[in-house]
């Protein structure tokens, strides 16, 4: 069993030549709009139990890499206008060179026998539209596949214990709904586990939660690995 970790909001940046987008006066582009707070710094401190780990930094303002090609919300209300042929180099450099690699590195393990836990890393704000989200940790799943059921269900029982907090599944967001870890399923519909990891945004400061936070969940984690994994390494 390999794990494989992705984080498809880890930053804010954009590309040189697309810098003109953005309006250094707006304050959207420090804002969970632009990316996932928090988010990254807890992808870095999981990844030292991975096999393998992916990040998109560009913001998802520009393109959104974690939902479809046909999705109305591919392009944001900044980068709709750009010309067809400037969507088709965000296409091709920035959304599919970056979702490809994700793609064959679990198509590789598969292929060498491994079964592939891949655990996408996103945070939400704890508020949207006016109602409050009720819940510290999400955790997204396709409930008709088993693995993914049973690899949640272990998971959620290990975050509670290690941090006495509340953990909903399939909330704030459908586990099928668009996003990356659903396409991954139409093209593994064997040994592979999708699952998106979506901490509650109000325990982060400054762009980070705390590293003691960040440890229970890295310990969370790799407990539920073990589980399903007898030879996973020690920490």
């Amino acid at each position: 069993m390999k794990l494989v970790l992705s984080c498809e909001h880890a930053g804010n940046a954009l590309p040189q030549q697309f810098k003109f987008i953005k309006d250094a006066k707006d304050p959207v582009w420090k804002t969970h709009r632009a990316y996932d707070p928090g988010a990254f710094k807890l992808f870095q401190e999981l990844s030292k139990i991975a096999d393998f780990s992916f990040d998109y930094k560009f913001s998802r303002l520009l393109i959104e890499p974690n939902r479809s090609l046909h999705h109305r919300n591919l392009f944001s209300e900044y980068s709709k206008s750009l010309t067809a042929e400037q969507k088709k180099i965000l296409i091709d450099s920035f959304y599919l060179k970056y979702r490809n690699e994700v793609e064959h590195c679990i198509a590789a393990c598969r292929e060498a026998g491994e079964e592939v836990v891949h655990i996408s890393v996103h945070s939400f704000t704890p508020v949207l539209d006016a109602v409050e989200r009720q819940t510290d940790i999400g955790l997204l799943y396709d409930p008709t596949r088993e693995g993914e059921k049973n690899f949640s269900r272990h998971l959620k029982h290990e975050l509670i214990k290690e941090l006495d907090v509340r953990v909903r599944s399939n909330y704030p967001y459908f586990g099928t709904a668009d996003g990356f870890t659903t396409y991954l399923r139409t093209k593994f519909t064997t040994n592979y586990i999708g699952i998106e990891l979506e901490v509650n945004q109000k325990f982060a400061k400054n762009n980070r939660f705390s590293n003691d936070f960040m440890q229970h969940i890295k310990q969370g984690l790799f407990k539920t690995m073990q589980r399903h994994y007898i030879n996973m390494p020690s920490i």
